[in-house]
């Protein structure tokens, strides 16, 4: 039996039966009562007329930066439901671009964002289907300007909010989850001619954390030496019984994310850092990276640990692929809580043979396939074989091997 989803659009209804608040009435009239608005956008489900969906947060890899999330909603619109020139329909004027859009699998949450595009398709048979378009918030603040002005130093957190506070963004302080940040950014002139998603990308890589849209609409910024908890328990996914199951399973081990000369920018100065075991290996492999880190000593730090994280080619998990179908209750609450920057652990032994392989990895994205007959998750995964040190933890506190931070 496929796990229920729910598609709900904010729509602003004119009709009769439209749960608005009415005076005098019995119900609908009641002073004080929380289900009937006086006005304006309400949530609205279509799920009766949706044929398909899918679901598209993340990253592709863990040195990509965040895009923008995205989900396609294909419509029954047979009855011209969805048709902005029909004026009988119960939606007419509510079918325009940045209307907000939800969608939900057995009560949670999986994406909240704005509908982009309505696509239409006839055939003189009669079929006839709309497609909604939507995208998470990260489109809205790569078409906003930075407010000209100037920052002091402060922590990463704090410059996000900054962002977001700026009269040119002006994004609720109730729709966001902002760490504090680890990492100092310098004093800095913001420049008008920058987009809001462009300069909050330099803080979040000076964070080495995570800033992405979260399924619940909430900009998210992660720190970078907190994204693991001594002693926490993460979701365990095996292949043997002892934990969720899945269906598929990729493991990546090449070059893609080899990099031992590593140059770091920042407004304090220019840092090189080398791996000269690895490239005494496998030859020079060079990359940059900027951020705003506010010393060179900093600056310096986070060029060695990028050569010490990927000077070394790795065995890693790529990606996993769960069918919701098949999971219990607890099994399925467990992967619908699922959010970006988790951190899960990974058992797999290939067709049964020789030992086990097992691994940590952090969620670098997650994608939706539902269908009437299914629903799959994707879940793409990022390595934390190398990651920041937690005194103590069995995982994460290994000497010479995790790093102490920047």
């Amino acid at each position: 039996m496929t796990v229920a989803s729910t598609v709900e659009v904010a729509f602003e209804l004119t009709t009769g039966d439209a749960p608005y608040f009415r005076v005098g009435d019995p119900v609908k009239g009641v002073v004080g009562n929380s289900t009937y608005r006086v006005a304006g956008p309400i949530w609205i489900d279509i799920t009766d007329s949706v044929i398909s969906a899918s679901v598209k947060r993340g990253r592709n890899r863990e040195l990509d930066r965040f895009s923008a999330g995205q989900l396609n909603v294909q419509l029954n619109n047979e009855t011209r439901l969805f048709d902005p020139l029909n004026t009988a329909s119960p939606y007419t004027g509510n079918i325009i671009p940045r209307r907000a859009i939800r969608i939900s699998t057995g009560g949670v949450t999986q994406f909240t964002g704005v509908i982009e595009d309505w696509d239409f398709s006839y055939e003189t048979s009669g079929q006839s289907k709309a497609t909604i378009k939507a995208a998470d918030a990260f489109t809205l603040f790569a078409q906003q300007q930075l407010t000209a002005g100037t920052a002091i130093e402060q922590t990463t957190g704090a410059r996000v909010n900054a962002v977001l506070s700026m009269p040119s963004v002006a994004w609720p302080l109730t729709d966001r989850a902002i760490d504090t940040g680890s990492s100092t950014v310098g004093a800095d002139v913001f420049d008008s001619s920058m987009t809001a998603i462009d300069y909050l990308i330099q803080v979040e890589a000076s964070e080495q954390g995570q800033l992405f849209m979260g399924k619940t609409g909430w900009v998210t910024f992660i720190n970078g030496t907190e994204t693991i908890t001594s002693g926490a328990s993460f979701a365990t996914f095996a292949d043997d019984g002892t934990g969720i199951p899945y269906t598929a399973a990729s493991v990546n081990y090449g070059t893609d994310l080899l990099y031992n000369q590593v140059t770091s920018t920042s407004p304090a100065g220019t840092a090189v850092a080398t791996n000269t075991d690895s490239q005494n290996t496998y030859g020079i492999a060079a990359t940059s990276v900027s951020s705003l880190l506010s010393t060179l000593t900093a600056t310096s730090n986070l060029a060695q640990y990028w050569v010490n994280k990927y000077g070394q080619p790795e065995y890693r998990f790529d990606s996993l692929v769960v069918n919701l179908d098949g999971l219990d209750g607890a099994d399925l609450t467990t992967v619908l809580a699922i959010e970006l920057g988790d951190i899960i652990y990974i058992k797999f032994t290939p067709n049964g043979i020789g030992d086990e392989i097992a691994r940590y990895g952090q969620i670098i994205s997650i994608d939706h396939q539902i269908s009437a007959a299914s629903h799959e998750v994707t879940f793409g995964v990022g390595s934390l074989q190398y990651s920041f040190l937690v005194l103590d933890d069995v995982g994460f506190g290994i000497l010479d091997q995790n790093a102490l931070g920047f």
